[in-house]
């Protein structure tokens, strides 16, 4: 059957029309777990460079946030529900093997079922994947329908006691995918780095755990090798195919998926130094040889002082969100574009802007875009503001009380009966929690709509 020829006018400048965030109340500063866990002062404060840990309580899970910064976008900016045809979510965090999380999100559009889309996952490159296959569905549908797309970005980033538990996080961003976007992305020069490794992983065992298998020193070796690769293939592209571009000059902020912030400063480092050696030729018009090891700590240092100032005006300002919530996993990358956002630095023309994905595993990818300055501009900045202003209103929780948290969320994993007392008072007002599970394990969910004052052990948490 042939439905014959159709004439349909192409849409430009498909990308991020709104955007919003939701992270968890609760917080422990990371100088508290210095001292708890018994290292040196400074060890994740100044050695990772991040400051404070956002994590859930034993009542949320990743359907929930994800419901939650869904629910904020739609409302926010005021989304009619039946311009929505694709709905991608971007996770690493399961609850369940075959049901996905974009099954749930579906209660948000009762009367819209013709919504394509499931999960996506590799590690923390699941949303950058996802953002991708958004705007590749919008500039093929949109002609025919009109219809947009909307990316949910989630997870929920903790770890068993030991050295990596201090590089947990959780949060979740949500996308509205559209034409005439105002931070469109350009799809024609990703570049990707793929690979087999065993990193970080989550394999399935005899008892179930949301912790994963880490290999510390590989997995920052992979991280470093995918920012080389993936900017050699990028520029490769690039200059076959366009001229005026004079490397990371030509973009005003940079963007890297950020395990931790030291690691984002190695990252652009590693970067930095590649853009040095490819602008530089040789004889036969070839980049010259790129004579530091981003793995020896001698080459390391001299990459990180030579990129001093990329680092200082490109992307250091804009780890915000990083620095205060921690490791976010498919968040993390696109946190900073909201730190970027928030700024204070008027907009007034179009911006370029590098983003670098990373998925342990691996999967890895750079991709450009850009900022214009659209009617929209303004709301969306407004909205990134209001999510810095929020991470004030968060509660601390000292490092006892944090440990004792996981301990429940482990508990809860282990256990067949849903906990009688879920903590609902360690929610902000609007936020889906996890109100059942019955003993086929099928969860249901509630919206905290109000503020409630109970006294725990920092005194008392509105």
């Amino acid at each position: 059957m042939s439905l014959g020829q159709c004439s349909f006018t192409p849409v430009a400048d498909v990308g991020i029309g709104a955007i919003e965030l939701y992270f968890p109340q609760n917080f422990v500063e990371q100088s508290d777990l210095e001292e708890y866990n018994n290292v040196s002062r400074g060890k994740y404060t100044i050695g990772l460079g991040q400051q404070q840990m956002g994590f859930c309580s034993d009542n949320e899970d990743i359907v929930s946030i994800s419901l939650t910064v869904l629910r904020q976008l739609l409302e926010t900016y005021k989304i009619p529900l039946d311009s929505i045809g694709c709905l991608v979510v971007g996770t690493e965090t399961m609850i369940d093997k075959s049901k996905s999380v974009k099954t749930a999100l579906m209660d948000l559009f009762p009367n819209n079922s013709d919504i394509e889309g499931v999960d996506i996952k590799n590690a923390c490159f699941g949303g950058a994947q996802a953002l991708l296959h958004a705007v590749d569905w919008v500039t093929v549908n949109h002609p025919v329908d009109k219809k947009n797309a909307i990316v949910v970005i989630a997870d929920i980033a903790i770890y068993e006691d030991g050295p990596a538990r201090c590089t947990g996080g959780a949060g979740a961003i949500a996308f509205l995918v559209c034409p005439d976007a105002t931070i469109p992305i350009d799809r024609r020069f990703s570049a990707c780095h793929m690979k087999n490794t065993w990193d970080f992983f989550k394999p399935i065992k005899s008892t179930a755990s949301e912790y994963p298998e880490v290999d510390g020193s590989l997995s920052l070796a992979s991280y470093l090798e995918a920012v080389r690769s993936c900017y050699t293939h990028f520029m490769s592209k690039v200059l076959r195919h366009t001229s005026g571009i004079d490397g990371l000059n030509s973009f005003d902020a940079i963007f890297l998926h950020s395990p931790f912030t030291k690691m984002v400063q190695k990252g652009l480092a590693v970067m930095a130094y590649t853009d040095s050696c490819l602008r530089h030729k040789d004889q036969n018009g070839n980049g010259v040889e790129n004579r530091l090891d981003e793995n020896d700590r001698a080459g390391m240092t001299k990459m990180i002082e030579l990129s001093a100032e990329v680092w200082k005006n490109k992307t250091d300002p804009y780890l915000v969100f990083n620095r205060r919530i921690g490791n976010m996993y498919t968040p993390s990358l696109f946190a900073q574009l909201l730190g970027y956002l928030a700024s204070e630095e008027s907009i007034t023309n179009e911006r370029n802007l590098l983003f670098f994905a990373y998925g342990s595993g691996l999967a890895s990818a750079i991709f450009p875009g850009r900022v214009r300055p659209t009617a929209n501009l303004a709301k969306i900045r407004e909205v990134a503001r209001h999510c810095i202003k929020r991470l004030d209103s968060r509660q601390r929780f000292s490092a006892e009380e944090f440990t004792e948290t996981l301990k429940r969320r482990e508990d809860f994993l282990h256990s067949k009966d849903f906990p009688k007392t879920p903590s609902e008072s360690t929610l902000f007002p609007n936020t889906y929690f996890l109100n059942s599970m019955d003993k086929k394990y099928r969860r249901t969910y509630s919206l905290h709509e109000e503020p409630i004052i109970v006294q725990n052990g920092n005194g008392i948490h509105h």
